[in-house]
């Protein structure tokens, strides 16, 4: 947590963008990451899981330590996650327990893979001890943002009533919602727009695909991705499809004013958060923060800003895919496993251009807002989303096969949804509406991961 102390002052507007553009690798170096959220739960009586105690979310993540190795940090004395020994990688909580594993950058999907199984192995050996389960699902489908206890995590502390200021759904955000995200690489400025460009504009389809959360507050919700609609009612300052993006002369530069003109959240001081919710960065860099009058802002200070951005696409020294729903295992890896094969193979990535570069602002922002009511059926154009999901699957597996590693096998969930028809949310929907006679409560064993 502690480290901006230490980090060189923000000299030149060129410090802004270097702490983007230096992600830039050759190809050969370029890798894959995946993040991804799960819910914890306890069973017989189903409920949620606090932090504290013998049979708490600490307790979890110390058996987690003792069981790999791994270090906690900390926020004060409280342990609020752990890192591995690795370049990248470690536990995380997020704000209403969520469990989170940012996972290290793999030279295939199939190292993401192998990863996200040992994981899994780790919480399922000692979660059972603990009478705690693991939920894949975009959000909770029972319980209220009451009903969860807020982690001790300071930057909670401060978000939590900021979000009350600038959106509806904020703290259902924060608490109760989960997604699974892929990091990819790219080579320079050009090939971060090209990627940025595709990728944003193809989001919306992508949460379609994944769409997973249909309940909320222990009934059917209306929406098959109520993650998705929830993000549009977060913080429209920090959220959203980027049009700018799309314009003449978008790069680094381009992003960082975005970036300057986005609300702060905090500053990281003496290993302590300041709160400086709703401020200026550009004040900051001034010396005008007024929770810190004088002082001028770090290279650290600048990255955990951009941190704190949450568009569909979050540029840092990589790109983030920000559009899905937690899932199964399966799915889990059927994402990084998507944006490989667009992203990753030249041909594929202009042909994925090539399709989306005619969309208008108005037509991308369109998707945003209906998908998450109607994901694959959302009509577009002379057809659904479904046909244009259907070229992008077709399109990754092109770009996957090229690469000569059998990374295509991990599409399969997203070709079972188009042969189908039917989103998981969907199948969710016949089973709560048929076999489990409207017992929702039956979702926490057939979707537990």
């Amino acid at each position: 947590m502690a480290g901006a102390e230490s980090s060189p002052l923000i000299t030149s507007r060129a410090d802004l963008i270097e702490a983007m553009s230096r992600g830039g690798k050759p190809r050969a170096e370029w890798r894959v990451g995946t993040e991804h959220e799960k819910h914890v739960y306890r069973k017989n009586p189903l409920r949620p899981v606090q932090y504290e105690g013998a049979d708490g979310i600490a307790a979890l993540l110390e058996g987690i330590r003792h069981r790999t190795g791994w270090h906690f940090f900390h926020d004060h004395a409280n342990p609020i996650g752990l890192r591995n020994d690795g370049p990248v990688g470690g536990i995380s909580l997020e704000p209403g327990g969520q469990f989170e594993l940012s996972g290290a950058p793999h030279e295939t999907i199939q190292g993401s893979a192998e990863e996200l199984r040992a994981h899994l192995e780790d919480c399922r050996a000692v979660g059972e001890a603990l009478n705690i389960h693991f939920l894949g699902l975009g959000v909770t489908p029972l319980w209220s943002v009451a009903d969860l206890k807020r982690m001790p995590k300071s930057r909670y502390g401060i978000m939590t009533p900021y979000m009350d200021k600038v959106g509806t759904l904020g703290t259902s955000m924060m608490y109760r919602s989960a997604t699974v995200q892929a990091n990819l690489d790219f080579s320079d400025e050009a090939d971060m727009v090209k990627k940025m460009r595709v990728s944003l504009a193809l989001q919306p389809i992508v949460t379609a695909l994944f769409a997973n959360s249909p309940f909320v507050d222990g009934k059917p919700s209306g929406y098959l991705s109520f993650r998705s609609h929830i993000w549009l009612n977060t913080d429209r300052a920090r959220t959203g499809m980027l049009p700018f993006v799309f314009e003449d002369g978008f790069g680094f530069d381009r992003y960082a004013e975005h970036a300057l003109d986005v609300p702060m959240y905090f500053v990281i001081r003496n290993g302590q958060y300041v709160n400086a919710a709703g401020e200026s960065f550009r004040a900051f860099m001034r010396g005008e923060l007024p929770q810190l009058p004088g002082e001028k802002p770090t290279i650290k200070d600048w990255e955990d800003h951009l941190s704190t951005l949450f568009p569909e696409v979050r540029l840092k020294q990589f790109l983030e895919m920000r559009g899905a729903d937690m899932g199964d295992e399966a799915h889990v890896n059927a994402l990084p496993a998507l944006w490989v094969g667009l992203l990753y193979d030249e041909d594929v990535l202009e042909e994925a251009w090539q399709l989306v570069r005619d969309w208008t602002d108005d037509e991308r922002q369109m998707l945003r807002d209906k998908i998450p009511e109607t994901a694959i059926h959302t009509p577009f154009r002379d057809g659904t989303v479904a046909d244009i999901a259907r070229r992008i699957v077709d399109l990754a597996a092109s770009g996957l096969y090229g690469r000569g590693r059998g990374e295509e096998a991990f599409l399969a969930p997203l070709i079972e949804t188009l042969d189908l028809g039917k989103t998981p949310a969907e199948r969710w929907l016949d089973k709560y509406n048929n076999d489990w006679s409207g017992d929702l409560t039956k979702i926490f064993d057939e979707a537990e991961i």
